[in-house]
């Protein structure tokens, strides 16, 4: 016994302290990563020095005698602050996950690899203008100078995720810069799932009445009737192949790259506004990450007259645009237009030979290349990449892809992602040289993706709107019209060409001084060409509309409130909608449909009903749809309110209410009762029985993960950043939940990742925000010091005139030639 007590008190007064020394020595060896607020080292390359002098926000305002060497100090600050995210960003394009996460990525890897998208960004940076390419490789040399740089004496250079997973980064090229940039457009890609749903509806039998319930045009379009695509695609009937949300499950990865954005923005002109000029608003709504997706920064060049250009605003890093903000003389905002850039096409393959696809003329042979993905702890994969003369073929288990088609057919997919001669980073740099709409409108020609709904407004006081992009241009006879996967041997379906650039939506100085988008349909009847059926309902910009179009006197502070408004005018229609088919039951909890019917629907993040209707919508789509999708209504679930006012209303396709696996036949007002309490046990059991403490907030909250320590279990809770949120998935500001997700259906995973507020009388007081904060780094004050303020939407100044950005500073780095 003696001994055994001599041995824990070793334990406790040796072993103990050890420990406790090591833990110290490793969080001062991480922590040491930070990068120090001054320095100076040299880079290669450089003409004349450049200053990095970061203010109190810890917002870089780089100076420098060329655009050159700026972007080569834009690229070194880049790979400082967020080199771990840059090089996730890039493995992902390259379709190299698997390296870094092991086996949880193969299907991502295998889809990126499959559609060649580094080999589409090789040929991209080969095809730019000697100018344009001297640029990129000026910021890639920044990025590697960091690379190459010693780091501190004492501490790690990377940040810790670098340090915890043993992975160092490559050299970077000028094609990880154009995959950079492509993967936006993957990431705001929907077109493809709901090509892949209307496939999946057809397969079970849905008529084209069904399928325009599930997915309605919004008001205003008229869309041909879709073909019977059971006959027009040869698909087979029967029982669906088993696994299908498994096969769907492999690509969970991939999902959050491919997670759903969308966006607000307008200008008002100088007649609506108390200066007399413009103020442009501009809030994209993409996937919440930790780090945020954007870093602010202020590049200026100083010319040798003594006068300088500037560009303030957001970045993305790993590439060397201001995508969203100013230069000296014009402001810019974008929102997705949600163009249809994609079509699946359904190849039958040579029953003779299954090496061989069939076209108009006669069978082909498919191209072929193999691939190898290395995998980290497990061994490597290889796969045959097959290509049709429309593009790659789709991995079979893509969203669950061969659960549906028949035996001897294959998807490839057409996309203007994919195309070498992708020069849109060239439009990106010529922002320095706008000096009014109209030259931002001219000068977007090498624009080619992703479509961009552009809003633009100058210090002379015109405002104007473009959407540049590559929009394929489809046959008249082809009825499909991208809303569902077509015949690959018929050449009808094939595209025909682009829409020309000087063709595409364009407005200048509009009558009412004010324009906006957000989404939804952005032209009217009168618009001679095709972009898509599938526009994001109307909500957001009706809301826009009532707020801004009809109000004078405009200030920065009133657009500011409008960007926070969280008023959800869908489910002012919807919630009276579900409460009349419930009214007068006894089998419902009165308190709660008290609530909702008193509710002014406002989804405020301490108010109780939003909760309440949210987690309604929830169950109901659930009771309402999960019976006649089956394994395809995971891909579908989320709140659709044109849809739901469909499956409500007086004459839907079927009769979407009754339960088909029961022998009973329920109505909607007994579906919605039933949800109702679904709603309020799922409450229950994650708030407790005390309804005092349910609120909106206490599980709608802002959740912007950390790649990949989101997964990982306790570093999730350092590494990620959540704060309180209010708004809803039809809010201005909004915050879209993950319906999905069994463990927290109502936190907010996407939401406005920046919000720009430009005041075109002066530029200087133009305010900035965006979700986490500057650093990349956990052990840094600035990696989320922003998120506070983002959630009260409040935002920072970043001013070009360097008495101002001093004051406060932290720190001035500079690099030598």
């Amino acid at each position: 016994m003696r001994r055994i007590i001599k041995g824990l008190l070793w334990i406790v007064f040796s072993l103990i302290p050890l420990a406790l020394l090591a833990f110290i020595f490793a969080y001062a060896w991480l922590a040491g990563s930070v990068v120090p607020a001054t320095g100076e080292t040299s880079i290669a390359g450089l003409s004349d020095p450049v200053t990095i002098t970061r203010d109190k926000h810890a917002v870089p305002h780089i100076t420098g005698s060329s655009v050159e060497d700026v972007f080569s100090a834009l690229g070194f600050v880049h790979a400082q602050e967020r080199l771990w995210q840059m090089d996730v960003t890039r493995m992902a394009g390259r379709g190299r996950l698997s390296e870094l996460f092991g086996d949880k990525t193969i299907a991502t890897d295998v889809f990126i690899r499959t559609l060649g998208l580094y080999e589409a960004a090789q040929s991209s940076a080969d095809s730019l203008a000697p100018a344009d390419r001297a640029k990129v490789d000026a910021y890639v040399r920044g990025i590697n100078a960091f690379i190459d740089s010693s780091g501190p004496s004492f501490g790690s250079k990377y940040s810790p995720e670098f340090v915890i997973l043993q992975h160092f980064p490559e050299q970077w090229t000028a094609a990880d810069v154009i995959v950079t940039l492509k993967l936006m457009s993957v990431t705001l890609a929907a077109n493809i799932d709901d090509e892949v749903l209307r496939l999946k509806f057809a397969r079970l039998g849905m008529n084209e009445q069904e399928i325009v319930d599930l997915l309605p045009p919004v008001e205003g379009d008229t869309p041909p009737p879709l073909p019977n695509l059971q006959q027009l695609l040869g698909l087979p009937t029967g029982t669906i192949k088993t696994g299908a949300i498994e096969a769907e499950k492999q690509f969970a990865a991939l999902s959050d790259i491919m997670s759903t954005g969308a966006s607000n923005n307008w200008v008002v002109g100088g007649a609506r506004t108390a200066t007399g000029k413009p103020i442009l608003a501009n809030d994209p709504h993409l996937g919440l990450t930790a780090p945020a997706i954007w870093y602010l920064a202020h590049l200026q060049v100083k010319q040798p007259d003594g006068t300088a250009k500037n560009l303030v605003g957001v970045t993305l890093p790993g590439a060397p645009l201001v995508l969203l903000g100013r230069n000296d003389k014009v402001a810019w905002g974008f929102t997705n237009t949600g163009s249809d850039v994609q079509d699946i096409f359904i190849e039958k393959i040579n029953p003779a030979n299954p090496d061989q696809y069939q076209a108009p003329e006669g069978f082909r042979p498919f191209e072929k290349k193999r691939v190898e993905i290395r995998v980290k702890g497990s061994e490597t994969v290889s796969f045959d990449r097959r290509s049709t003369r429309h593009g790659p073929v789709l991995p079979p288990e893509y969203r669950g892809l061969q659960h549906y088609l028949d035996e001897g057919t294959v998807a490839s997919l057409s996309w203007t992602v994919l195309a070498g001669d992708d020069k849109t980073i060239a439009a990106g740099l010529k922002l320095w040289d706008f000096a009014s709409v109209s030259d931002f409108q001219n000068g977007m020609a090498d624009y080619v993706t992703p479509m961009q709904s552009m809003v633009i407004a100058d210090v002379d006081g015109n405002i104007g709107m473009i959407a540049p992009g590559r929009i394929p241009v489809r046959d008249p006879a082809n009825q499909i019209m991208g809303r569902a996967p077509s015949p690959g041997w018929d050449a009808v379906y094939d595209w025909k060409g682009y829409i020309p650039y000087e063709e595409l939506p364009r407005a200048y100085n509009p009558a009412d001084n004010v324009l906006a988008t957000a989404n939804t349909k952005m032209v009217d009847a009168n618009y001679p060409h095709f972009l898509t059926f599938d526009w994001d309902e109307p909500w957001r910009l009706e809301r826009i509309k009532s707020l801004i179009y009809n109000a004078n006197q405009q200030t920065l502070e009133t657009n500011r409130i409008v960007q926070g408004d969280v008023y959800a005018g869908a489910y002012a229609v919807l919630t009276p909608a579900m409460l009349k088919l419930v009214e007068g039951r006894d089998d419902v909890d009165l308190t709660a449909i008290k609530q909702l019917k008193e509710w002014d629907f406002i989804e405020d993040r301490a108010r109780t009903e939003p909760l309440l209707f949210n987690a309604w919508l929830r169950f109901a789509t659930k009771r309402i749809l999960e019976d006649d999708l089956g394994d395809a209504f995971p891909s579908y679930w989320q709140g659709r309110v044109d849809a739901m006012m469909r499956w409500l209303g007086q004459n839907p396709g079927r009769d979407w209410c009754d339960n088909g696996r029961t022998p009973e036949k329920e109505s909607c007002g007994d579906v919605l009762a039933l949800s109702l309490g679904d709603a309020l046990k799922d409450i229950e059991t994650r708030l407790g029985s005390d309804r005092a403490k349910w609120n909106w907030g206490a599980l709608h909250y802002a959740y912007s993960a950390h790649r990949p320590f989101a997964q990982v279990s306790p570093l999730d809770k350092l590494f990620n950043v959540t704060v309180p949120a209010s708004g809803g998935a039809y809010t201005l500001d909004r915050g879209k939940s993950t319906f999905t997700d069994e463990s927290n259906p109502y936190r907010a995973t996407h939401g406005s990742s920046y919000r720009g507020l430009f005041d075109l009388s002066d530029l200087n007081q133009s305010t900035y925000i965006q979700t986490t904060g500057q650093s990349g780094n956990v052990f840094s004050s600035n990696y989320r010091d922003f998120a506070e303020k983002w959630s009260n939407i409040e935002a920072i100044t970043i001013s070009t005139d360097e008495a101002v950005y001093q004051d406060g500073l932290q720190g001035i780095w500079r690099l030598n030639p």
